[in-house]
């Protein structure tokens, strides 16, 4: 006699509670290993096509491990230059964010707010302290330097043991085949998904920069850097990219600069990214945009900042670890795109 449905739904939902309870708690762990993973799966194929070609195993894994350390020491390098150059230069807005404020205060007072609480906001909005806020940031990235370490091992335990992925789910599909071929879609979507927000993401960094350095904003290339980042977050990520350049042109050249920075992150950002990649994202991995948003949330809740980066490999192998539950048809439906549920 099977038990009542009620009963397997109340059981159901208070497992999934657990888990994501479990997971939040060991976000430290989970979000430096998943990040590890999916790049380590997004440049594997480098492995195997070094084998194809006759190359011996330890060559291979060689060139593999080269190339995820070198692609990670490009981007931190460029990273620690861009943001030591912003450090260098916000001290010389200090002057001009005083009379921002104070223009920013006055007007409050205009508009009808009683002259004691832009007095209350200001000190809030102190340049001194804002620039001791940011020098406390850039000094917390020294307590980065555990993880990191972690994160360098793990992607190379992963690296080396690349070869012998494939052997590991001959291993399992004997036993379990809907996994072992639920694991390998998990790395077919993984990849695409990587490489079709990878390239939207150069060529919305390359348009950033440009007009950035047409319009004469400092630190331009900082701002297509953070574009490119803020790319692997879905629908949201073009506002976290707009702010900072945003900001900086008021600064530096006034509110005429600050709305030519809206408009051209407007027209470029919006489009390609909360309107063109959303569909293309959704066809490579097959999520709905709703469903792609939705994990974007749930992620940064339960992983913390890597959660947004990781939000969509994160849902993919949630689906993949459900591969061998009983009537997961209904999940699929809810979450996958409209073209995939098509078949086209």
């Amino acid at each position: 006699m099977s038990p009542p449905r009620a009963l397997v739904l109340l059981l159901g939902t208070a497992a999934a509670v657990v888990c994501v309870a479990g997971v939040k708690a060991i976000a430290w762990l989970a979000a430096p290993t998943l990040l590890a993973a999916v790049v380590v799966l997004t440049l594997g194929p480098v492995h195997g096509w070094l084998r194809r070609r006759g190359f011996p195993r330890w060559a291979a894994t060689t060139a593999l491990v080269v190339s995820v350390y070198g692609t990670l020491a490009a981007f931190t390098v460029a990273l620690v230059v861009s943001v030591t150059e912003l450090a260098a230069l916000l001290p010389r807005y200090a002057e001009r964010l005083t009379r921002l404020v104070a223009d920013a205060t006055d007007a409050l007072g205009r508009l009808g707010i009683g002259p004691s609480r832009p007095r209350e906001v200001a000190p809030a909005l102190d340049p001194g302290k804002l620039l001791s806020y940011l020098g406390s940031l850039l000094s917390d990235l020294t307590g980065v330097t555990t993880s990191l370490v972690f994160l360098l091992g793990l992607l190379l335990f992963l690296s080396t043991g690349i070869a012998d992925a494939e052997r590991r789910l001959a291993g399992i599909a004997d036993d379990r085949p809907r996994t072992a071929e639920a694991l390998r879609d998990f790395a077919r979507r993984v990849r695409r998904y990587l490489v079709v927000t990878t390239v939207f993401g150069l060529v919305v960094a390359a348009l950033d920069t440009a007009a950035l350095l047409l319009l004469g904003v400092p630190l331009a290339v900082l701002w297509g850097l953070l574009s490119f980042v803020t790319n692997y977050i879905p629908t949201i990520g073009f506002l976290l990219g707009l702010a900072p350049p945003a900001l900086l042109a008021l600064l530096d050249d006034g509110w005429r600069a600050m709305l030519a920075v809206l408009v051209v992150y407007g027209v470029l950002n919006f489009v390609v990214q909360s309107l063109i990649q959303p569909r293309y994202v959704g066809n490579a991995v097959g999520l709905s945009a709703t469903a792609t948003f939705v994990a974007l949330v749930f992620w940064s809740w339960v992983l913390g900042p890597l959660g947004a980066l990781l939000s969509v490999p994160a849902t993919l192998l949630v689906l993949a670890v459900l591969a061998d539950t009983p009537r997961r048809g209904w999940v699929t439906a809810l979450v996958g795109s409209a073209s995939r549920r098509d078949g086209s």
